[in-house]
């Protein structure tokens, strides 16, 4: 957990929303300067903070409005910090809870140097980022369609399974397996929106692969040298909730957030479990459980490894294992500029 420690005149701490905000600014021995909700708007929140531009900084808590204050800061050189919201406990644990006070105790955690910060992911990149989050949101609701023909399978206990129907030419006539006509209509309105849903992630696909090659071609293609990692699911997902592999100054800290390790709870010499499992990147994870998989479709010499690991740990933790030797792995190559060395990995 990083906290912010710079030293101001004058501290701003926001409570953001869609369409209102509520401002607190504290001067340097802590008494409030101003108070009051406002609109979200650009000019009057520029108007606002303008008896205090000399030295002042921002602070709002990490939620999905947040891009334009960053992107104005930015622009107008104003110092600007994102908390982390779910280490940002002084807020939600009061006992009284409004817009008016959690403005206060934003100012108050920046004015003390106990506001933990959250990346502020850079606006070059931000827009294909989303992009690319938006196309696994899509490629999860095909999967569940595709997860219900099965099921109906399933359910009626037909004769034959259907195999891989995620390809489209081995869908075959899906329809009049099915017997009642409710049935086939509810299978007809699957493979409808299934198509709907490929022909429009074919052309999201093509775009964001342009876009990933024109941000970061010399990450894109050390990347793109690890066995197994597809192009398009676990690729550009790596690449762009990285972005800039030197905000993690130890692999440590990467595999942390890539929710690739779990955090112990101890006091006293007692160990009491683990918990932040939702603290980090949730595409990260899902992009290296993926990687996992992929890395094992074809490569013997990984199969056999794997089935080592498999006999010490179980099939589970192996895979578990597997993802963060890769997120070990993509740290060191995108920082010291290597292409990926299939023996060095499975040494």
């Amino acid at each position: 957990m990083n906290f912010y420690k710079g030293q101001h005149k004058f501290y701003c701490g926001i409570d953001l929303h869609a369409r209102k905000m509520y401002l607190c600014i504290l001067d340097e021995k802590g008494e409030v300067k101003l108070h009051r909700n406002m609109d979200t708007d650009r000019e009057v929140f520029l108007k606002a903070i303008e008896p205090y531009r000399e030295d002042i900084v921002v602070a709002v808590e990490c939620m999905f409005t947040w891009y334009w204050i960053a992107d104005l800061c930015q622009k107008e050189n104003i110092p600007f910090v994102l908390g982390h919201a779910l280490y940002m406990k002084a807020i939600h644990g009061g006992k009284a809870k409004n817009d008016k006070i959690d403005s206060q105790k934003i100012a108050v955690l920046l004015r003390g140097g106990m506001i933990p910060q959250s990346y502020v992911y850079p606006e070059k990149m931000r827009a294909t980022r989303d992009l690319m989050r938006r196309r696994n949101h899509l490629m999860r609701k095909r999967a569940e369609l595709l997860a219900h023909i099965q099921n109906t399978n399933s359910q009626y206990n037909l004769d034959e399974t259907f195999g891989c129907i995620a390809v489209p030419s081995k869908r075959g006539n899906i329809i009049d397996k099915f017997d009642h006509p409710a049935v086939q209509k509810s299978m007809e309105v699957n493979l409808k929106v299934i198509e709907t849903y490929d022909a429009t992630l074919h052309d999201l696909e093509k775009t964001i692969l342009r876009l990933a090659q024109y941000h970061n071609p010399v990450s894109y293609a050390l990347l793109d040298s690890i066995y197994g990692i597809g192009k398009i699911g676990a690729l550009t997902t790596i690449l762009y909730e990285i972005e800039n592999i030197k905000r993690f100054p130890r692999v440590q800290d990467f595999v942390s957030y890539a929710r690739l390790v779990k955090c112990s709870h101890e006091s006293n010499g007692k160990k009491y479990g683990n918990g932040g499992s939702k603290i980090g990147n949730a595409h990260l994870k899902w992009a290296f459980s993926e990687a996992a998989a992929l890395f094992l479709r074809g490569n013997d010499p990984a199969k056999k490894w794997f089935e080592r690991l498999t006999k010490k740990h179980g099939k589970g933790k192996a895979l578990s294992i597997l993802a963060h030797k890769l997120g070990r792995a993509v740290y060191f190559i995108l920082k010291n500029k290597e292409a990926f060395d299939m023996q060095k990995f499975l040494r």
